[in-house]
């Protein structure tokens, strides 16, 4: 077998065949260990273990049974006697399998090998787990202002609490999915999958089919069965972004799955179990939607267990200054460019503007700052810091009065625009219209 193999730890309650064992577990690449039978402690340590019992069949099944443990190592019995009562009785005390050797010696190794896969799946899973704990973990947060500092202990101690929902609130751009990673990255089900879906962002008519996953002929152009990402995120977290923005005939369904752990597929007839942890992410006040009809009061209160806030940038203090630095050093980086020094200018600048957009919009003004400024520098004027105070028609500023209903109507864009650091699909959102619509006006189309 190729690879790192998992250590084995023997348990020789009898000597018979130990030897031809050893051989055969050196020759296939594992390590070995010997547990001396009054030393149960020890096993909390071993990732395989096996108990030698030829001639000692019953000997082995009290020493599995006095385990009592569902958390432990894979056991596996080796016994001598082909007898299936003692795979039965293995088995119903906690063993994985019993084997009788020789006989069961082609079957013995084939489990050797399995055993040994998902132990190294295992490994990696984790290791895959602790490296994105270090990539977007919380110690990947940037900040030490009191707002923030205080929001990210409390998620430190929401991440631990296995199945807990969150609902994470803020404002755009504040970084509610970097949290919500962390959130998943360091709790126990950091080795399972981070599964994400923006709300708003998934056509309505094929939202509850990524959701929640359809059967063959469901619809038109269903011509597979397709699991959903609830069953996707099955052992760890699910992420709703933007869940505010979740159609009122979907949130019943959404419902069950928080409540009842389980989901049917579009045009399925049984449900599926999932073990899912739910966090929830909206700059939108739910409550006020639950008032206005557009949002169910009992699934606002199902997500709202707890309620993290990330605090606009703009009340950060200094985070400002050590954001906008890592920006330029990790951007300079990228776009293979010399790391600017800030001036005490531009630092001050920084201070002062508002940052409707949060850290989404101090990202890209220091990245659009880079490519436009003398290489090595970040010049005030790159930034664009400073909204522009717009012609008379009213292309930007504020909104024209007395002016035609067109001039408005465009003007009304341009700012939305601006204050969102020129993300149109959010603007469109806040506009409550179409993203093509949003277009279309910016284009001078206003009918």
């Amino acid at each position: 077998m190729a690879g790192s193999q998992p250590t084995v730890t023997l348990v020789e309650l009898s000597r018979s065949f130990a030897d031809s064992v050893r051989t055969l577990l050196g020759d296939a690449g594992f390590a070995v260990r010997t547990l001396a039978p009054g030393d149960e402690g020890g096993l909390a340590a071993a990732e395989i273990c096996l108990v030698l019992a030829g001639g000692a069949e019953p000997d082995g099944l009290d020493w599995i049974a006095q385990q009592h443990t569902t958390s432990g190592p894979p056991i596996l019995l080796v016994g001598a006697a082909p007898d299936h009562r003692l795979a039965i009785g293995a088995v119903a005390r906690g063993a994985r399998d019993y084997f009788a050797l020789p006989g069961d010696l082609d079957v013995f190794r084939r489990a050797l090998e399995r055993l040994a896969r998902e132990g190294n799946a295992a490994a990696a899973a984790e290791g895959f787990a602790k490296a994105e704990q270090d990539a977007v973990g919380f110690g990947a947060i940037i900040g030490k202002s009191a707002p923030l500092q205080a929001t990210v202990a409390q998620a430190r101690r929401v991440a631990a609490i296995r199945d807990v929902t969150v609902l994470i609130g803020g404002e755009t751009g504040t970084g509610k999915e970097v949290l919500a990673r962390a959130l998943h990255y360091h709790s126990p089900r950091s080795k399972a999958p981070f599964v994400d879906i923006n709300c708003a962002a998934i056509p309505v008519n094929l939202l509850e089919s990524e959701l929640f996953g359809h059967e063959k002929g469901a619809f038109t152009g269903a011509v597979a069965a397709k699991a959903g990402l609830f069953e996707m995120a099955d052992g760890g977290t699910m992420f709703l972004d933007e869940i505010g923005h979740l159609p009122l005939d979907l949130q019943p369904k959404l419902l069950r799955a928080l409540e009842q752990r389980e989901v049917r597929r579009v045009g399925g007839h049984g449900n599926k179990k999932v073990d899912v942890r739910v966090v929830a992410a909206t700059h939108v006040d739910l409550a006020q939607a639950v008032r206005s009809g557009t949002f169910r009061e009992d699934l606002y209160y199902r997500l709202n267990v707890v309620h993290l806030v990330l605090p606009p940038l703009r009340d950060r203090g200094d985070d400002i200054l050590e954001l906008a630095a890592v920006f330029a050093v990790r951007l300079a980086e990228q776009h293979q460019i010399p790391v600017p020094v800030l001036t005490e200018e531009v630092r001050q600048a920084l201070r002062q503007h508002p940052w409707a957009g949060n850290i989404r919009e101090l990202r890209n003004s220091i990245e659009r700052a880079l490519v436009l400024s003398t290489p090595g520098t970040i010049e005030l004027g790159g930034l664009l810091l400073t909204r522009p105070s717009g012609p008379s028609d009213g292309d930007s500023g504020p909104l024209p009065f007395p002016a035609p209903l067109g001039t408005i109507i465009r003007a009304a864009a341009l700012e939305t625009l601006a204050r969102v650091d020129g993300n149109k699909s959010e603007a469109a959102r806040r506009l409550g219209i179409s993203r093509p619509r949003l277009q279309r006006i910016l284009d001078g189309d206003t009918d």
